[in-house]
């Protein structure tokens, strides 16, 4: 089976180049040099126009990933946000000071997404063992996880990646992630296939940070 491609982006600029670059599927967020916060409407909007498949991060400020109530509360008003303009998924994690996914938390955001595919996203890679965040995935019901393996990303990962891949059985997508290019992701899919893997594919111009066509098919061409 082919590799698959999601591209984040922060900017209807990048939906755009998503579209050109003929992405598999996009993951629509604010504030990349954040690590992506929760999208804008404008984003979301131009999304919900273009055909091709989107999930929405749901993530209120920047930082860890420890939230209070409040921010639950900004959450589960994001979901109902992102429902409306016929998005077909969500991306979010949440975790505990000391190290483990908070499991409470999760419930209330997966049983609010009814309906959506959801992505816990790489909050994974912060925890003691990167590996056990497979089996509570699958419990809680999400259908991918993004990691980069609990390393910097996703190339120096990859040998926990393909321990979390082995240890789904199917049940659920590990996507690699983070500082994936069209240089390296050969190398991660050589080590073990994945049905799909994750970039940025974007590059700075006098201190902007741009989703590029170019870097797209590249990164197209080099898993294809």
């Amino acid at each position: 089976m082919k590799t698959k491609v999601e591209i984040c982006i922060d900017s209807c600029d990048g939906i755009d180049a998503c579209i050109k670059g003929g992405v598999d599927r996009i993951e629509l967020c604010s504030s990349l040099q954040f690590g992506g916060l929760t999208p804008s409407k404008e984003v979301l909007a131009f999304a919900s126009q273009c055909k091709i498949p989107s999930r929405a991060m749901i993530r209120p400020k920047k930082g860890g990933f420890f939230y209070t109530s409040d921010d639950l509360k900004q959450m589960l008003s994001d979901i109902d946000m992102v429902r409306s303009f016929g998005i077909e998924g969500v991306v979010f994690g949440a975790t505990k000071p000391n190290g483990i996914l908070d499991i409470e938390f999760l419930e209330e955001l997966v049983a609010h997404s009814f309906g959506l595919n959801k992505t816990l996203h790489r909050a994974v890679d912060t925890l003691n063992k990167t590996v056990e965040s497979v089996d509570v995935g699958i419990q809680l019901g999400f259908d991918t996880i993004l990691s980069s393996g609990g390393e910097d990303n996703a190339l120096k990962g990859k040998s926990v990646l393909s321990e979390m891949k082995k240890k789904a059985l199917g049940r659920i997508q590990i996507m690699p992630g983070c500082g994936v290019t069209g240089a390296n992701a050969k190398q991660i899919i050589d080590y073990c296939h994945f049905d799909w893997i994750h970039s940025s594919c974007s590059i700075h111009k006098n201190a902007d940070r741009y989703t590029d066509v170019e870097s797209i098919k590249n990164l197209k061409n080099a898993i294809s």
